[in-house]
């Protein structure tokens, strides 16, 4: 899957030259820096759903996949991590889990 391919080169970054590569420059500047560029990335998609541009939507939800998991790499949190966590939730009403937390 694209997702699991691109977590896996994500975490081939780490501790990698920040010159060489644009992962490791972001993985270098810490988790807040990768956290902010998410939350940029996020605000990005969502001026494109509200403006209805679905090729730019779709091209800012692709750069907000990869910052999430630049941001999760950050903090030694998985894409397996979240999917266990998807699993868990699987079955389960939305609402149900919420009243849960």
């Amino acid at each position: 899957m694209t997702l699991t391919r691109l977590a896996a080169t994500i975490q081939s970054r780490k501790g990698a030259d920040p010159e060489s590569s644009w992962t490791a420059k972001l993985l270098s500047k810490g988790p807040e820096k990768c956290a902010e560029k998410f939350g940029e990335e996020a605000v990005e998609a969502i001026i494109e759903a509200v403006k209805g541009d679905r090729a730019k939507l779709t091209a800012e939800a692709a750069d907000v996949l990869y910052h999430l998991l630049v941001m999760l790499a950050s903090r030694d949190v998985t894409l397996e991590d979240v999917l266990a966590e998807l699993d868990r939730r699987e079955g389960t009403s939305g609402i149900a889990e919420k009243a849960a937390r």
